[in-house]
């Protein structure tokens, strides 16, 4: 490049800067190498000579175009792909040719206007071998200026204005030459395709480009000693563009702007990919806020059903106690106190009459319980397996690509990960042996409370031991002194205290198994919830600390795209 002034040195150094911290900013995203790499090459080419690159199909004439540039036949021609790959032309006192690598070639050329230009001729944008096609696009963010050829025999195909498009989205400065307009008959043919040619590349690049149409094999036999086609190939007004036009300064702009054209489009294809992801983990979030809700209201309406299953077990409890009531009432009486007197005889009425089958009706409910918290879980894990399976019908769907396969990657195998568990867990339950654990468990919880040693017998010969002791406890208080003193006094003072005692008791009884029930209740549902938020943890982990992060990068890339604009009208303005 040439000596630059003071506003230019100081340009160029707040753009390397930027630009490197760009790079940097990409690969801590976790973007293809090979963006990097595009960045890092379109900063080399600072050092380097103007950049002209030259594209369009094979058949266009872009070799015979660069050979009528430099006034030379030094690249062959033909109507079939004569490029197969890049070259870069530079100058050099002899003809040389070196190979870059196995697609890209530098022809060294004595010819002057490579003194101060590279001109790169590369493979046509349909040539057969499609990784030519790629190699081109792989070039053009390097490009200061394209010249894209086409030709009036099949102006501006399909190929074409894809590739125009690509170049579009690179931001680069754009000139289209028409080539063999010697082919036309008249110039109304040529003001036609002109015109087409025109509007196809206003509705592509947004601006109308400048148009050139020549004749390159004319201007090359002018060249080459019939100067009466000069005139008649219009290629005078194209080198004077290229060799005027494009003075020192408009150089230096183009040179400056061509890597801030590569940046913006690195920015705003990752700002693209960071709102795309954002926008899939904001239906990320929404799904599990989703499940957070569904378990919380799982738990409320689980908490509220279980009140209600306690009060029918209360509720025989309440009977139980009432009958407890009336048999005392009908017991403790003048003329039964000789049945009185015999404690077995009345232990085993109030067994019979009072607990009756309580503790059979108690084991009832509770197995109710049990199945009903047992199908309460399932239901659970089949919301969220039904949950996981459309947010895997919406990944399949919405396939995220681009830089940083890993997040698609991560995302796809914990949401695989958790759906399999889920769907495990649904298919695999075991709903007998899921109640009969928790059967045990509270079986040995009330047990435990009520410090019997119970073996293997059931709830309900527990509850019936508990009932029993309280009816020993009860009916046991008449013994000493109905044995020394019978009288009206004395049995009417007994059964009240009988009645109280019951009362006493029962409401222990009730108490015990209300707080030993609950607390099992608590648990289960605990352990249920627990599984199923564990399942779904690192799913959960994973999407809010990738929302987090991808935030970060979205405010760094807006920033980024910010300050390269800046710098942009700085270069424009010079």
């Amino acid at each position: 490049m040439h000596i630059l002034n003071e506003n230019q040195e100081t340009i160029l150094k707040q753009e390397r800067q930027l630009l490197g911290d760009l790079r940097l900013a990409l690969v801590e995203f976790g973007a293809d190498p090979a963006d990097s790499e595009v960045l890092g090459k379109s900063l080399e080419q600072l050092d380097e000579l103007f950049l002209l690159v030259v594209v369009g199909e094979f058949n266009a004439g872009k070799s015979a175009f660069i050979n009528a540039l430099l006034g030379q036949k030094l690249l062959k021609e033909g109507v079939t792909p004569t490029t197969t790959e890049i070259n870069s032309l530079r100058y050099g006192p002899t003809q040389e040719r070196q190979a870059v690598d196995e697609n890209h070639h530098t022809l060294s050329l004595p010819a002057d206007l490579l003194r101060e230009i590279t001109i790169v001729d590369t493979p046509g944008t349909n040539a057969v071998i499609r990784a030519h096609e790629a190699l081109t696009s792989r070039f053009i963010p390097r490009a200061d200026l394209v010249l894209f050829v086409t030709s009036t025999d099949r102006p501006f195909t399909e190929s074409e204005r894809l590739f125009l498009e690509r170049i579009r989205d690179w931001g680069k400065k754009v000139v289209i030459v028409v080539n063999k307009i010697d082919l036309l008959e008249n110039p109304g043919e040529l003001e036609q395709v002109l015109a087409f040619v025109a509007e196809n590349a206003r509705s592509l690049l947004g601006v109308t480009p400048e148009i050139f149409p020549v004749s390159a094999r004319q201007a090359l036999r002018a060249k080459l000693g019939e100067p009466g086609l000069w005139a008649g190939s219009r290629f005078e007004a194209l080198e004077r563009y290229i060799q005027e036009t494009l003075d020192e300064t408009s150089r230096i702009r183009l040179k400056l702007l061509n890597p801030l054209g590569v940046g913006l489009h690195q920015v705003g294809t990752h700002l693209d990919l960071v709102v795309d992801r954002l926008g899939l983990l904001k239906d990320d979030l929404s799904m599990l806020d989703d499940v957070d809700g569904q378990l919380g209201i799982y738990k409320e309406d689980m908490e509220r059903d279980f009140q209600f299953r306690m009060a029918d077990i209360e509720k025989i409890l309440y009977e139980m106690e009432q009958r407890g009531q009336d048999f005392f009432d009908d017991t403790f009486r003048l003329g039964r106190v000789f049945d009185l007197l015999s404690k077995s005889r009345t232990q085993e009425a109030f067994t019979r009459q009072v607990v009756a089958d309580a503790p059979k009706q108690i084991e009832k409910k509770v197995d109710e319980l049990i199945d009903w918290l047992v199908e309460s879980d399932l239901r659970q894990w089949k919301a969220v397996n039904d949950h996981l399976a459309e947010r895997k019908r919406v990944h399949a769907d919405r396939i995220v690509g681009g830089a940083n396969a890993s997040f698609t990657y991560e995302r796809s195998r914990l949401i695989e990960a958790v759906g399999h568990e889920a769907q495990r867990v649904v298919e695999t339950y075991d709903r007998e042996g899921e109640a009969q654990a928790i059967a045990e468990h509270a079986q040995t919880a009330v047990a435990a409370s009520a410090a019997i040693e119970v073996g293997a017998v059931g709830l309900g010969a527990i509850i019936a031991i508990l009932a029993t002791t309280v009816a020993a406890d009860v009916t046991g208080i008449l013994l000493a002194s109905l044995v020394a003193v019978v009288g009206l006094f004395v049995i009417p003072a007994k059964r009240r205290q009988a009645k109280n005692e019951l009362r006493q008791k029962m409401a222990a009884l009730r108490q015990q198994l209300q707080q030993t029930l609950s607390g099992q209740f608590q648990e289960e549902m605990g352990r249920s919830l627990q599984r199923i938020n564990e399942a779904i943890a690192p799913y959960t982990r994973f999407v809010r600390a990738e929302r987090g992060r991808l935030a970060e990068a979205q405010s760094k890339f807006e920033e980024f795209k910010n300050r390269l604009n800046q710098i942009k009208v700085a270069i424009e303005e010079m």
